[in-house]
């Protein structure tokens, strides 16, 4: 029995898919309604700390396209993980165009995206910078940044092994 010469799919849909890219659909049927919770709350989501708004050109079009993400921020950058792989229309359209527009803690600023796929670039990026979705519950925030924060680190670094992680990082 020979073995193939090169054991690495060739592309992302010849291996099983994760559980969550499989339900992609659901966010996709759900767009009306977070456009619309972006739109009514647009101010609260512009200054908070856990959440940061993208514009990026559409792949196709050209025209821009707006995507409300959770985020961890460092003091040059912002980390986002796309949750559902390369299936992300925003994330395609970052492959597509690396200039985008971040609006975050009242800002909006030109920026460049970057697409981190080394897994273990990826996990040195999250053992330093734990991604933590902001809970609205003060002390859950605190519980999850101090007391579990070696469980979330060990989760965080499983987990993102097949997801791509995005530095996006304002134009100098």
């Amino acid at each position: 029995m020979s073995l193939p010469s090169d054991p690495t799919p060739t592309s992302t849909f010849e291996r099983k898919q994760p559980f969550a890219a499989r339900l992609h659909f659901i966010p996709r049927s759900l767009r009306p309604v977070q456009n619309t919770l972006i739109r009514l709350l647009r101010r609260y989501f512009e200054q908070a700390s856990g959440w940061v708004l993208v514009t990026t050109a559409g792949r196709k079009t050209g025209l821009p396209r707006e995507v409300l993400l959770p985020c961890e921020r460092t003091a040059d950058e912002l980390i986002v993980i796309s949750t559902y792989e390369w299936r992300s229309d925003w994330i395609r359209n970052m492959r597509r165009n690396p200039q985008v527009q971040i609006t975050a803690a009242g800002w909006r600023i030109a920026a460049r995206a970057e697409i981190v796929e080394d897994v273990e670039r990826k996990r040195t990026i999250l053992a330093a910078h734990p991604f933590c979705v902001p809970a609205p519950f003060v002390a859950l925030n605190f519980l999850t940044r101090t007391l579990l924060r070696p469980f979330a680190v060990a989760f965080l670094r499983r987990w993102v092994s097949n997801r791509p992680i995005v530095l996006i990082r304002p134009n100098s």
